[in-house]
């Protein structure tokens, strides 16, 4: 059972506060993750812009697009399930972001997994 004390949990929650900084400033401690997550920036970029059109990424609060950036890239290069991945975002944006950041997080990242299952077939 997932609980804040999960070290997983933990992990994501300390990319998320380094994504998020980053997007303010250059961060000089920058977790591993986090250097693979801002590397492939542009495209996670891209996906979550297709997903949520009417979101310019500038547009988008900081910590909501952190928040997508790990998740997107954690849906597109690890073996963790999607709904996993899908679940941790939306219960860190509940801690994180705005009263409507986790239905945006799910809605979004729901839009992205239906999409990589439809192009699977």
């Amino acid at each position: 059972m997932k609980t804040a004390k999960d070290p997983r949990h933990q992990k994501r929650r300390e990319t998320v506060k380094a994504l998020f900084g980053e997007s303010f400033t250059h961060q000089d401690n920058l977790t591993d993750e986090a250097k693979k997550i801002l590397k492939q920036k542009d495209l996670l970029d891209k996906k979550i812009q297709d997903a949520a059109p009417s979101w310019p990424i500038e547009k988008l609060n900081r910590i909501d697009l952190a928040i997508l950036r790990l998740a997107v890239y954690e849906m597109e290069n690890l073996d963790t399930p999607p709904k996993v991945i899908i679940d941790e975002a939306v219960e860190i944006a509940k801690e994180f972001g705005s009263e409507n950041s986790f239905s945006f997080i799910n809605g979004v990242l729901g839009t992205i997994y239906k999409s990589k299952v439809e192009n699977r077939k």
